[in-house]
């Protein structure tokens, strides 16, 4: 009874993957449907995402719902399944789900005169409830198409949303070892659900504030939210290193300067960077992550001034021997996306930047005068370049550290403005002074 159980099962699969070739295509057209609905017509919207069924997913609901016993061919069985074709259509925020359904529920009102392929059931209770207690708005519909009939579900989720039901999907679900504390898993799970929304809400604000650099809300939000964003990393990569190589190392500050240069740039943008930056961190459970490997360049790295080349080059001698400094990098490398040699040199700019754009410095300049005061503040970078080869620890870019740089760099630049009048008597003081500023940066690290 158990083979032939099994070779039904065979045969159904087979039978998935002799159709999905079709499936795919269906899939697109309904995407693209979609797509066209969507694009322009509602801020929120994302992106949409389609899948087939996979062979691995059908075969496992097969033997947990026993839909073997149902007296159906092998192809009915394939074309009975709901979510054959799953549609997800991507947006911002929890708000934007509703308003995202309504658009395309007042679309699928009226007759679709634009594809009379594609049916959709708008008229049941959207978001539907879970098993789990919380809603979703999932929609059931219809490709018709010489009179075959596909299945598709269509889903609108939030990015919190898609970042928590992976989650949920992949302990609760997927991994047979949580069984036993299958109800203490579940609370856990509600509770980073209810964080989410909080945090859900926290993103609307910011992006809704982001026009208004420097209000108290703009700033408390985005704080807040680099913190999650540098939570998402952590937790993503520390489950993938437990998996990969068997234990974790704490790089919780890392993530900290990691978020920093990822949302870099103009202020005016970042509610958009803050909405692409979470998506691209929704992607990373899928990928593959090797904690073993060395890190590999396409080409030699390009230094734009002193202070780049000698951070730089010291970072390139540590990056395949110090396990901080590779982990940090293929962090940077996997999100990215991009070439790693440019990646890098955007790094190493960004990082040169985080002093070298004190405002602080213009200081010496109403004073000293431009050319002067560039020439002292570039004495006062090599000081820093030099502290980072003498200390060479990940600690060196570590927010706080970065931080408390910047103060010295504040308090000694103000002693430079309040008592030199000149460039000829920095040049007779000036060893005092950097001498003064490289004993306090080695003490951040009580060196």
């Amino acid at each position: 009874m158990a083979l032939k159980m099994f070779g039904f099962i065979d045969d159904i699969i087979n039978t998935l993957e002799d159709e999905r070739e079709y499936l795919e295509r269906v899939g697109k057209d309904i995407e693209g449907y979609f797509e066209d609905i969507l694009r322009g017509n509602h801020e929120g919207y994302i992106n949409i995402n389609t899948r087939v069924k996979s062979s691995s997913s059908l075969k496992e609901k097969i033997l947990r719902n026993n839909y073997y016993n149902k007296k159906l061919s092998p192809r009915e069985l394939v074309y009975s399944r709901s979510d054959l074709i799953g549609i997800r259509i991507e947006c911002r925020f929890i708000k934007d789900e509703d308003e995202i359904y309504k658009v395309i529920q007042e679309h699928f009102k009226l007759k679709n005169k634009n594809n009379e392929k594609i049916f959709l059931e708008v008229s049941g209770i959207q978001p539907q409830k879970q098993k789990n207690g919380f809603k979703i708005y999932k929609i059931d519909g219809v490709y018709e198409e010489d009179n075959i009939k596909v299945p598709f579900e269509l889903q609108i989720k939030a990015l919190v949303n898609i970042f928590w039901s992976e989650i949920e999907h992949k302990i609760i679900y997927k991994n047979n070892s949580y069984l036993l504390m299958d109800s203490y898993l579940k609370d856990i799970m509600k509770s980073i659900k209810k964080n989410l929304m909080m945090i859900d809400n926290q993103l609307l604000i910011t992006y809704n504030q982001f026009k208004v650099q420097g209000s108290a809300v703009y700033l408390e939000s985005k704080s807040n939210f680099e913190k999650f964003l540098s939570k998402i990393i952590y937790d993503a990569y520390a489950l993938k290193m437990k998996n990969d190589i068997g234990f974790v190392v704490d790089f919780k500050k890392s993530c900290d300067t990691i978020i920093k240069y990822f949302l870099r740039g103009e202020e005016g943008k970042y509610g958009n960077k803050m909405i692409k930056t979470l998506e691209r961190l929704n992607e990373i459970y899928t990928l593959d992550t090797k904690f073993d490997e060395e890190i590999l360049f396409e080409r030699d790295i390009n230094f734009k001034d002193e202070f780049s080349e000698i951070v730089g080059k010291k970072i390139l001698e540590s990056i395949n021997s110090e396990f901080q400094w590779n982990l940090f990098f293929r962090i940077i490398f996997e999100i990215e996306r991009g070439n790693n040699s440019e990646d890098f040199e955007a790094f190493i700019e960004f990082y040169r930047d985080r002093f070298s754009e004190n405002s602080r410095f213009l200081k010496l300049n109403s004073t000293l005068g431009n050319e002067e005061g560039i020439m002292i503040k570039g004495d006062i970078m090599r000081v820093i370049a030099k502290a980072f080869t003498e200390i060479d620890s990940i600690e060196f870019v570590n927010e706080n550290n970065i931080k408390n740089i910047n103060s010295i760099i504040n308090y000694e630049v103000n002693n430079i403005y309040e008592n030199i009048s000149s460039y000829g008597e920095w040049e007779s003081k000036m060893d005092i002074y950097l001498k003064v500023i490289h004993i306090k940066i080695l003490a951040i690290f009580n060196f």
